[in-house]
């Protein structure tokens, strides 16, 4: 069950307690984060072996809890010891943190972990009496396990006054989360739907509450139209204001949906009626106001001082403003003088709802330790995952990584003959030297040793056994790389030795993840460059870790079938809630066409193929005057189309205008392509466009905006290298590799396309599926249950059925 949260209480962990508050001077991202910060989840398991180390005198793992009361509340301190050596001479606290870097070279340890540890020395003085207490440091190098610590002795005395310091500078931020809160509350509890609900909506809505006040976690295929953005965050926030959850998660994969959730907590507030404070977190590249990042104070003014003025920039906007978006995080940042993303990143501390890409809360490398942090749990959490479809594919991106021989040499001879980058150097070539082992060993097929050649369309891929021994010379070099980086700010092509740097981290610490839903590969790139890639088959294990960590999470979408799919990969767990909600819509303002008599399979493609395409766009198009979207399985595809349309216009039988989506369109061109559909025509208009591409999601043009969509193929993704390992991967796991592999993925690119079509009660549109795989039960089996039933038709007769449909809603010209 979810825990209801203690209105009286404001929690705050050791860990943000510390570095709210000690926080000052200048933001500079030429320190790297692990130089005395404490590694990921590669030092987790060195960490447990240093406690076991430790004897019978030494308790790991100590929770530690301590409340301050302030007026009407209290303050909460809480956290986890690493150790508490209990001696005849005395208790001390231990704080471990791993590193990459030689712990010989600390002069002194971090202040913010000094100051971690000195909290813990506090809470446990006062709470056993104690006069004094020991406070130590212990870092240990990853690779070496050479360890060196840092211990002092404080009196109980010294360390009251100072932890009264720590709390006076933070008291008056918990005065405003307790005030802040028990107004949200009371707001909560009155909370009303702002609409008249649509059928099946109230039923969602409940559904939604009991999840998060069950603490379980639910799956939901919402047809467009449902309005399931206002049906999950309306529960979800009612359940809040019953004490489920103290802090809204809403997850996208879009900048799009991230708009749409504006929207509905802009809804929901109306005239005050919510009182719920909102931010947007955006990319950095997207609010730095630099025109490429670079966070250090030589190259950014606003950095220089950056964190003397934020908490300041900070305490204006949460009072000031409700929805804080994009605009007003650039503003204020204006105002303050102070970076735009590390702003909004503070600001989400203060916030009741953060909206965020998934990268913030799932991704190792980017998820926001302040509430994620290893072994901590800082808060009450609710995720709501918006379009969860896409978090399959970006999941495992997130824990998969790779490192290529060429990069690794372009560092080498960057930083050859600097001064103190000899053992730097050294190392880069130990692990060069190891990627050539690897290299020279590609194409033997040597079984014996777990190397496995495979063959996939003219490409080769091994897959191999482990690559243990390229990790532990990729560790030795990091952690010489990290000080080397540290102590030189600035060199000729510094950055993409920062490049290397980055995958190289990513690299270890997912290493440090492997398991049986891994598959290691090596592969010769097109440019000749040799690449190891740790690919993630399965992110269930890593994403559940993730969701352990919230009460409950939502997941949903208006393609999330088969279900079984999506909790197989997802969460991992086949007996998690799932609800199909009923669509609002008549199934009789749809047509759905399958076509028997044309085919965008690889091998049968040709001219034939194309003109058979061509006829059946000249027909939908024009046998009812709008607009409609064309979705090809490639852009080559789609130019093969599109030069036959052309060569028809040509001779003036084409009786239809049209625009093509062009590869990596700007902002500028996708809204300039969008607001073609807005335009006034004598004649139909057709987008022609690529499926799983930036027009076939989140796209909602309504009514007469758009009344049709064709789909050219299964949307199966292309044969390549990633796909069949994957395909393999499941054939020997379960036997249904191509499903998982190319017939699930592909499906979903084709009903997500298909729901650009009918987004409001008033809409009439038609979906046309053109390829006569959609006619075999494996894919009628996937068909939504809202679209009903579905029309065969060839070239001969799909003329009729379109004039039966379309004379059902006759136009005020056509009357």
């Amino acid at each position: 069950m979810a825990q209801r949260e203690a209105l009286s209480q404001v929690r705050i962990s050791v860990r943000n307690l510390v570095e709210f508050v000690m926080r000052s001077g200048d933001l500079d991202d030429r320190r790297m984060a692990g130089a005395k910060k404490e590694a990921m989840q590669a030092g987790s398991r060195l960490h447990r072996k240093i406690q076991r180390r430790m004897g019978s005198d030494y308790q790991a793992e100590v929770s530690l809890k301590h409340t301050v009361k302030e007026d009407s509340f209290e303050l909460l301190i809480e956290g986890r010891a690493d150790g508490i050596i209990t001696e005849p001479g005395g208790v001390t606290i231990d704080e471990i943190k791993c590193i990459y870097m030689d712990p010989g070279r600390l002069e002194e340890p971090d202040p913010v972990h000094m100051a971690q540890a000195l909290c813990y020395g506090t809470i446990y003085a006062v709470h056993h009496d104690l006069e004094e207490i020991g406070i130590q440091l212990t870092y240990c190098n990853i690779e070496t396990e050479e360890i060196r610590r840092f211990k002092e002795v404080k009196t109980r005395e010294e360390l009251e006054d100072w932890f009264k310091g720590l709390i006076h500078e933070y008291v008056k931020w918990a005065r405003y989360l307790y005030h802040h809160r028990m107004r949200r509350q009371e707001c909560l509890k009155t909370l009303q739907f702002p609409y008249a609900y649509r059928e099946g909506q109230k039923e969602l809505a409940a559904c939604v509450y009991r999840s998060v006040a069950e603490g379980r976690n639910l799956y939901i295929q919402a047809p467009t139209g449902v309005g399931k953005t206002l049906s999950t965050v309306f529960p979800s926030l009612k359940a809040m204001g019953e004490g489920y959850g103290e802090k809204l998660f809403y997850l996208t994969a879009r900048t799009i949906t991230r708009s749409v959730a504006e929207e509905a907590f802009d809804i929901l507030r109306g005239e005050k009626e919510l009182y719920f404070n909102t931010v947007t977190i955006t990319a950095k590249e997207k609010l730095c106001v630099l025109e490429k990042p670079s966070c250090n104070p030589y190259d950014c003014p606003r950095a220089k001082g950056h964190f003397d003025r934020v908490n300041d920039a900070v305490y204006e906007i949460i009072h000031e403003e409700e929805g804080i978006t994009r605009e007003k995080v650039l503003r204020y940042a204006e105002r303050f003088q102070v970076c735009p993303f590390e702003f909004c990143l503070d600001i989400s501390s203060w916030t009741d709802g953060i909206i965020c890409d998934y990268n913030y809360v799932f991704d190792p490398n980017v998820r926001l330790k302040r509430y994620f942090a290893e072994g901590e749990q800082t808060g009450s959490y609710l995720f709501l995952v918006d379009e969860a479809h896409n978090l399959v594919p970006r999941a495992r991106e997130m824990y998969s990584a790779a490192v290529v021989k060429e990069d690794l040499l372009l560092a080498k001879r960057i930083l050859k003959g600097l001064p103190g980058a000899a053992k730097t150097v050294s190392l880069l070539d130990a692990c060069n030297k190891r990627m050539l082992e690897l290299k020279r060993a590609y194409g033997t097929g040597k079984e014996e040793e777990g190397i496995s050649h495979r063959r996939v369309l003219g490409a080769d891929y091994e897959l191999l056994g482990d690559v243990k021994l390229l990790a532990l010379e990729l560790m030795a070099m990091f952690g010489e790389l990290e000080a080397f980086m540290n102590e030189n700010g600035e060199f000729t092509d510094r950055d993409l030795v920062l490049e290397l740097y980055f995958k190289v981290r990513d690299f270890l610490n997912i290493h440090d993840r492997l398991d049986d839903r891994y598959r290691i590969y090596a592969r010769l790139l097109e440019d000749g460059s040799f690449m190891v890639k740790l690919m993630c088959m399965d992110p269930s294990e890593c994403l559940r870790r993730c969701l352990d960590q919230s009460e409950s999470t939502v997941f949903f979408s208006a393609t999330l079938l088969p279900v079984q799919y999506y909790k197989e990969l997802l969460s991992g767990d086949p007996q998690e809630y799932a609800i199909y909600a009923k669509s609002p819509f008549s199934p009789e303002n749809r047509l759905v066409l399958a076509a028997s008599d044309v085919s965008s399979r690889y091998s049968r493609r040709g001219r034939s193929q194309y003109e058979r395409i061509a006829d059946y766009l000249e027909v939908i198009i024009r046998e009812r005057k709008g607009n409609y979207m064309v979705f090809f399985p490639s852009y080559q595809f789609q130019e093969q189309v599109e030069a036959i349309l052309w060569e028809r216009e040509r001779t003036g039988s084409l009786g239809f205008d049209r625009i093509c989506q062009s590869n990596r369109m700007t902002e500028e061109e996708r809204e300039a392509f969008l607001e073609q559909f807005e335009a006034k025509r004598s004649r139909s208009f057709a987008a022609l466009c690529v499926m799983g591409g930036i027009f076939s999601e989140g796209i909602d043009l309504k009514e007469e905006r758009l009344i049709g969509a064709v789909i050219v193929g299964t949307g199966l993704p292309q044969v390549n290298t990633e796909q069949e390992i994957l395909k393999e991967y499941f054939d020997e796991r379960e036997g249904n590799g191509f499903d998982y592999a190319y017939q699930y993925p592909g499906m979903n690119k084709v009903m997500q396309a298909a729901g650009r079509v009918i987004r409001t009660v008033n809409d009439k549109g038609v979906i046309a599926l053109l390829d006569d795989r959609f006619l075999r039960p494996e894919y009628v089996a996937l068909f939504p249950r809202e679209w009903g039933t579905y029309t065969v038709v060839n070239r001969g007769n799909v003329s009729q059925a379109l004039r039966e449909f379309w004379e059902k809603f006759p136009r005020q010209e056509e009357m």
